[in-house]
């Protein structure tokens, strides 16, 4: 058994524009109020307890110490269970990340975790209690450190009967022209060439506002409904060469990288 103390890190943060609720006859602050019903009046945060509604407006009331009595070894400690191929968790589990940090006791431990994943290629499956929740949750390494991801339990997975498409004849010249496509815009993965331009778009309509200045409406661009798919096809080979700057025969792979992010599939 080998015992490795931790701290735990989250990795990522929301950058969404943020907005306060408004009264809109006069622009006047909204609260929420945590109101009981009963009383008919505010009551402070200290007075709320947590309560689990078994029936119509029945509960039973766990108290903070009903959380720490829990028998699972997950509280405090994050438990390896197993170690699989990370190619082999299916996006959709992964929720949210965070670093992990060895103390100083630790070190030599933790170095030999990392470095025994790296090595081996593998991502170590556990389980981890955060914040009232016991999670499922993957450690892989990533540059000379240790990341935990928490992952989603299949029940948390909704399931949809989405009719299938595969079986859609498609013929071998559309296949070649979609291929030449991907080739012409397949580039290592580069998370710095993207950005959120739907929140600077956000942020020029406030900051004009702030100035008094007219908010101009961008013109949405137009979505041609596919009529003829290879030709579509064609059409989005020859913009994509266009937009490199490209006049070579098609298949070559451009040198410009993408940027922005857009909110519909679309080739070309």
């Amino acid at each position: 058994m080998v015992s490795i103390p931790v701290k735990l890190f989250t990795a990522t943060e929301s950058k969404d524009v943020s907005f306060r609720q408004l009264h809109g006859e006069d622009n006047s602050r909204v609260r929420q109020l945590r109101w009981c019903a009963a009383e008919d009046k505010e009551i402070p945060y200290e007075e709320i307890v947590r309560g689990y509604e078994y029936a119509k407006d029945r509960y039973v009331v766990l108290e903070p110490e009903d959380f720490e009595k829990l028998p699972l070894a997950s509280k405090h400690t994050i438990e390896l269970e197993a170690f699989v191929s990370a190619d082999e968790i299916d996006p959709v589990y992964y929720e949210k990340a965070y670093y992990l940090e060895p103390d100083e006791t630790g070190m030599k431990p933790f170095a030999l975790l990392l470095r025994a994943l790296e090595e081996k290629g593998l991502t170590t499956i556990a389980q981890v209690a955060i914040r009232s929740k016991e999670q499922l949750c993957a450690m892989r390494p990533q540059d000379g450190r240790i990341m935990l991801e928490t992952l989603f339990y299949p029940d948390e997975i909704r399931l949809r009967n989405l009719e299938p498409v595969d079986t859609v004849d498609v013929s071998d010249e559309e296949m070649q022209i979609a291929f030449t496509l991907i080739e012409m815009l397949e580039q290592p993965f580069a998370p710095e060439n993207f950005k959120d331009e739907y929140c600077d778009a956000l942020m020029t309509i406030i900051d004009a506002k702030l100035e008094g200045q007219e908010v101009v409406q961008a013109e949405e661009p137009e979505t041609a409904k596919v009529i003829d798919l290879m030709a579509a096809l064609k059409a989005s080979v020859e913009a994509t060469k266009v937009g490199n700057g490209k006049s070579s025969e098609a298949g070559t792979k451009p040198t410009r990288k993408a940027s922005g992010r857009r909110r519909k599939a679309a080739a070309g």
